[in-house]
């Protein structure tokens, strides 16, 4: 077969795209495995599958990514090392002077993980997640992608998920991804009364996102746990690693693991 310039350029292009693919994905893997994690969140990676959730949102590593609420931390230890050399990651956080005490010590937490190893941490900009001014530091269009893991069902409960969604089409630039893991409802349900528990369904989820700037263009299985009930007690927070009955039949819930969650990639309109 002769090959032409054109079908040479294309292939060389090609290989150079495939090279950074794989390039990118080690990278990932590198961050998943890096000792400084700790045991107790490595052994969430089992039903987080943080490896194939990064990929599957397409980050690279020389991406500005903003991550909303990152509780204690779990996907922070993750992508600050992978975006410390060529990209940046900012998280919008409670601040340790939110009023509600409860949210307040979950920053404090994550503060003090930061701090153990600023030499990891201490390109990380913070900037407050605090009603009526969502992510007002960050600037307009500004961010490659944003990414919010099981916090949509909180925002119904509470009030603020358009405007949240709205703020995060704002800080994206066009054609930006949003990457959304949530717990997931079963299909049919009402938003309000699932979210109390925890969970929303999917196609409430897909439309309100949409109708606030962004288009749905893949979701994936990635985090999908058909063990899981969605009839608990207390919730999505009965199972691991809540366990809000504590000792009551936690086996049976730690044989369940982690909640159902759907995991959604739109980008900005």
């Amino acid at each position: 077969m002769t090959l032409t310039r054109t079908s040479i350029i294309a292939y060389i292009l090609f290989s150079l795209l495939t090279l950074n693919a794989h390039s990118a994905d080690r990278d990932i893997e590198a961050a998943v495995n890096s000792p400084h994690r700790s045991a107790a969140n490595k052994a969430r990676d089992v039903f987080r599958h943080p490896v194939e959730t990064l990929q599957f949102f397409g980050i690279k590593p020389t991406m500005k990514v903003l991550e909303i609420l990152p509780g204690r931390g779990w996907y922070t230890e993750i992508l600050a090392p992978y975006l410390a050399e060529k990209g940046h990651l900012t998280v919008a956080s409670f601040g340790e002077n939110n009023p509600n005490k409860y949210l307040a010590n979950i920053h404090k937490d994550f503060a003090k993980m930061m701090a153990l190893e600023p030499a990891i941490y201490g390109k990380v900009k913070t900037v407050l997640f605090q009603e009526d001014s969502y992510l007002q530091a960050i600037p307009d269009a500004s961010i490659d992608m944003v990414l919010t893991f099981r916090n949509s069902h909180n925002w119904i409960r509470y009030g603020g998920i358009e405007e949240i969604y709205a703020a995060f089409n704002r800080v994206l630039k066009p054609g930006g991804v949003l990457g959304v893991v949530q717990h997931r409802a079963n299909k049919g349900s009402d938003a309000k009364t699932t979210a109390e528990k925890g969970y929303v369904p999917k196609s409430y989820l897909i439309r309100l996102v949409e109708n606030n700037g962004f288009e749905l263009v893949d979701t994936s299985e990635i985090n999908a746990n058909p063990k899981d009930t969605k009839d608990h007690p207390k919730g999505v927070w009965t199972l691991p690693p809540s366990y809000r009955l504590k000792a009551v039949d936690k086996d049976k819930y730690t044989a369940i693991g982690e909640s159902d969650r759907m995991t959604l990639r739109f980008i900005k309109q």
